[in-house]
């Protein structure tokens, strides 16, 4: 238990870390930030696939292969409906918010309050990696939300603080978006820890969630500022490097 709560606020910590940096380097360029979060995506989809959609196969027995179907379905029509309800992160990160002097204080809140929304299920799959009982898989699911969540961090300050809002508040809404997906990393642990034969279709359901996130709001991002060969790259090597370690640390 207690590496699951240091894993969550580790998670979490990783926005208010890219916050930090965020308040550094105000001026920091969108194509190092798209590089980082490309790096992350290869992270992201790598440890879906190996720590979350595989391993829903191995534990579902003879129904495995329709119950991760259908979880990875339930995963990504959940946070669709998530999308229904607030804007897509890329493009409250992009031209709705691009000019920082024009930017409007109702789009800078909607747009912290659509990271916080998004980081609820990245932090349940990570409790449900930690659910399954496989330690080494749950700490690299969570080291490639974590590396996500620095540039996520970083994106929000300079709207907030060009939209007057203080600094002081500015890191406390960073903060809260962190909080969230600590949240999110207690729920799903507790979910299937309580209920384990719920876990080949939990961790689909993680899965289709980072699946989506990848999809519908990284790699757009990613690919909206010029850079897309950097950061197909980059999603190659973090895809690569996360291969690795899975191999390496068996």
């Amino acid at each position: 238990m207690e590496m699951v709560l240091l894993t969550a606020l580790g998670v979490g910590g990783a926005t208010v870390v890219g916050s930090v940096i965020g308040f550094l380097f105000k001026g920091i360029s969108h194509k190092f930030s798209d590089i980082v979060l490309s790096f992350a995506a290869g992270v992201m989809l790598a440890a879906a696939v190996l720590g979350l959609i595989l391993p829903s196969l191995e534990y579902g027995g003879e129904w495995g292969l329709l119950i991760c179907i259908l979880g990875i379905f339930a995963g990504a029509l959940g946070l669709n409906l998530v999308d229904k309800l607030v804007p897509h992160l890329h493009r409250l990160m992009g031209s709705e918010i691009e000019d920082h002097n024009n930017a409007n204080l109702n789009k800078v809140l909607l747009f912290v309050m659509a990271i916080a929304i998004h980081n609820l299920p990245e932090g349940i799959a990570a409790g449900v990696g930690f659910g399954s009982g496989n330690t080494t898989q749950a700490l690299i699911i969570a080291g490639g939300i974590a590396l996500q969540n620095v540039p996520e961090g970083m994106v929000i300050i300079g709207p907030m603080l060009a939209a007057g809002i203080s600094k002081k508040k500015t890191f406390i809404a960073a903060l809260i978006t962190g909080l969230v997906e600590v949240v999110g990393t207690l729920i799903g642990y507790f979910a299937v820890s309580l209920a384990s034969a719920i876990l080949p279709f939990a961790l689909a359901f993680a899965g289709g969630t980072m699946l989506y996130v990848i999809s519908d709001e990284m790699i757009p991002e990613t690919h909206a500022h010029g850079g897309e060969r950097g950061a197909t790259y980059a999603l190659l090597v973090g895809f690569c490097f996360m291969l690795a370690m899975d191999v390496l640390l068996g």
